[in-house]
């Protein structure tokens, strides 16, 4: 009996010496793995995925992707150094990749490793409506979402004898927790769908993105409709698990005014000079 009080006691201290905070929305999160963990094992999943997968041949469509992903992870830069978090930004090595597919998906592995789908690319009619994509998928890496799910899962599974895991043989422990978040080889490729919460943090989260970046976040609600109508008939895998589509675009109402307010700034206006020449004529009087 004592032996498992203390157990529970050291548990309990454990968890509240693990959390951490969300940067941007400031939530607070369980966070029992590291952050060279989580990038090895996703490292790998990226590294499995991209060995089978099969590059797009769209250079219109590749550019976009590299062109609006670039300023995205910018944005996630230039947020972490406001906000004092420099040290994060050693984390992300960006890639941007197109791939040949009909899948209605796109995602960013921590580390900054983002695959675009070709299927959802004949959805995108601007470079605003990626940027409203690209900002959710980065956000959930910024957000360290994929820790904290591994956290959670290994709490569930290992429940009070976590604490032997952590202190002895983390290194396998976490492998084996990854292999079901992230599903290490190219049948499974990407991360798993995260929660509701997640789903709808990261939304906040990439608004934000995507205003740093230069992009009118009011397209988000035009594009939520768009992905709406498309599921009807065949939900995306982008969509699985996550809030509903008339909830999801009732909460980007909500947040909208507030972060264009604070985080937006419209491109300044073109202004095209007109330069109006004026041309003398000379009258010349010939003497008869």
């Amino acid at each position: 009996m004592k032996k498992l009080l203390l157990l529970s006691l050291v548990s309990a201290a454990m968890l509240l010496t693990s959390c951490g905070s969300v940067p941007i929305t400031g939530r607070k999160q369980l966070n029992l793995v590291s952050d060279s963990e989580v990038l090895q094992s996703s490292l790998q999943s990226y590294t499995s995925f991209m060995s089978t997968a099969t590059i797009s041949t769209q250079k219109t469509q590749s550019e976009q992707v590299t062109r609006v992903g670039k300023k995205i992870a910018a944005a996630t830069e230039a947020y972490l150094k406001s906000a004092g978090l420099e040290s994060e930004i050693q984390n992300f090595a960006w890639e941007f990749n197109l791939v040949k597919s009909d899948e209605i998906n796109a995602w960013c592995m921590p580390g900054g490793k983002i695959v675009v789908y070709e299927g959802i690319m004949a959805l995108m009619s601007s470079d605003a409506e990626l940027a409203v994509v690209l900002g959710h998928e980065v956000a959930h890496a910024v957000a360290k979402h994929s820790n904290e799910r591994m956290s959670q899962q290994m709490i569930a599974q290992y429940g009070a004898q976590a604490l032997s895991i952590f202190t002895s043989g983390k290194s396998q422990a976490t492998q084996a927790i990854a292999q079901q978040v992230y599903g290490l080889g190219a049948n499974y490729g990407v991360m798993q769908p995260f929660s509701r919460k997640h789903e709808t943090e990261a939304d906040e989260m990439g608004l934000i993105l995507m205003s740093i970046a230069g992009y009118n976040p009011e397209v988000a609600l035009t594009f939520w409709q768009k992905m709406s109508a498309a599921s009807s008939s065949n939900v995306p895998e982008i969509l699985s698990s996550h809030p509903s589509d008339a909830t999801r675009i009732s909460n980007i109402q909500s947040k909208l005014p507030d972060i264009k307010q604070k985080y937006y700034t419209a491109p300044a206006a073109t202004t095209t000079k007109t330069t109006t020449k004026t041309t003398s004529k000379k009258t010349t009087t010939k003497k008869k």
